[in-house]
């Protein structure tokens, strides 16, 4: 295993994903043939030719053959995530909806549907159909039970203090990111860095290992490397895979100190009230006040609270105080602390941030 770690590969994927050992990789991200089964060639209305995806490694004869090609990969890729791994699958209208029915056939879990959409997208120059905006991306968990990755709390910064919603919008990868020779793409479907910063960093976390079996020019294994994580990828095509090691070699990785993700609360250790009690952080016989100490209880040597005829957890005490069904009493109750005011909530912050 220690072999695929920050590594590439130069190969047929079907091939080489039999050598990988099960169970190895926390996210996998793939970014398939879209069999996009584009006739003849596309042309502006000025009759100049359009640099669309005419590669022959995207050509397949049939559906029957894509569909064949589709299910060994995501086979594959079942059995060498780990249990608690999630898959990232990106199409367009050609493929996804083949490859969400496989998803679910092979008893992936669905997770989400994510529309990337573009705000530079290409017209459609026909003017026959509407203008091709979007893609898809399909997020999956290895299967229902699977305890999957989900920084929620760092998403929420990222979108200013709101849930990150399941509508993307990005450009289309331009510019200098773009990689060109002499002036032309390397790649026709090379996708954005900002992108893969967003599925990296919502679905793994520092040193996971990430996969992905259809690499390019490099883009999720160059992510993987600025965000602290392992990678390993595969790609069939030569003049991909040379591309690919060159700009992960000039790749360099961000300061580990800035690395880290906010905590979900789901997943921070559960450390009750009484747990504070019974290791003497705050005295059974103490009082307990709100921010302006307009009241007070006293704790109980249970872990409960008294304050006149009200008694139970600091929650409930909280509650009735508020006259509202619930309230946080972490956050409402206040106590004297090495000479400072502070939250109860701030006693068992220091507790985890020393002990666990």
């Amino acid at each position: 295993m220690t072999k695929l770690l920050s590594s590439i590969q130069n190969g047929d994927c079907l091939k080489l994903l039999k050598n990988i050992p099960e169970k190895s990789f926390d996210l996998i991200f793939a970014d398939p043939p879209y069999n996009m089964q584009i006739g003849d060639k596309l042309r502006r209305p000025d009759d100049s030719k359009v640099n669309g995806v005419y590669d022959k490694w995207d050509q397949f004869e049939s559906f029957q053959h894509y569909d064949e090609f589709s299910l060994k990969w995501l086979k594959e890729c079942k059995r060498i995530l780990k249990d608690n791994g999630s898959i990232w699958v990106i199409g367009s209208y050609h493929n996804i909806f083949r490859l969400g029915y496989h998803l679910q056939n092979l008893n992936y879990w669905i997770l989400n549907d994510i529309i990337w959409r573009k705000n530079n997208p290409m017209p459609n120059f026909r003017g026959t159909r509407f203008t091709n905006a979007h893609e898809t991306l399909i997020w999956a968990s290895k299967n229902k039970n699977s305890k999957y990755t989900f920084n929620y709390q760092s998403l929420k910064c990222l979108n200013d203090d709101l849930q990150m919603r399941s509508d993307w919008l990005f450009p289309i990868c331009n510019g200098k990111e773009r990689l060109k020779k002499n002036g032309k793409k390397i790649h026709s479907t090379q996708k954005p860095e900002s992108l893969l910063h967003r599925i990296i960093l919502a679905t793994t976390n520092k040193g996971d290992i990430i996969f992905d079996p259809f690499l390019g020019t490099g883009t999720t294994a160059v992510v993987a490397k600025k965000l602290g994580r392992n990678y390993f990828g595969i790609e069939k095509d030569k003049k991909y895979f040379k591309a690919a090691n060159h700009r992960i070699k000039h790749t360099k990785i961000i300061e580990d100190n800035y690395l880290d993700t906010i905590k979900n609360k789901k997943s921070s250790p559960r450390i009750p009230f009484g747990s504070l009690v019974e290791l003497g952080i705050i005295k059974a016989g103490s009082n307990i006040f709100d921010l302006k100490k307009k009241y007070n209880a006293k704790i109980m040597a249970d872990g409960s609270i008294k304050h006149k005829q009200s008694e139970g957890s600091i929650h409930k005490v909280a509650a009735q105080i508020m006259g509202t069904d619930s309230y946080n009493g972490w956050t409402y109750w206040h106590c004297d602390f090495n000479g400072s005011f502070v939250p109860i909530d701030s006693l068992r912050q220091r507790f985890i941030t020393k002990n666990l």
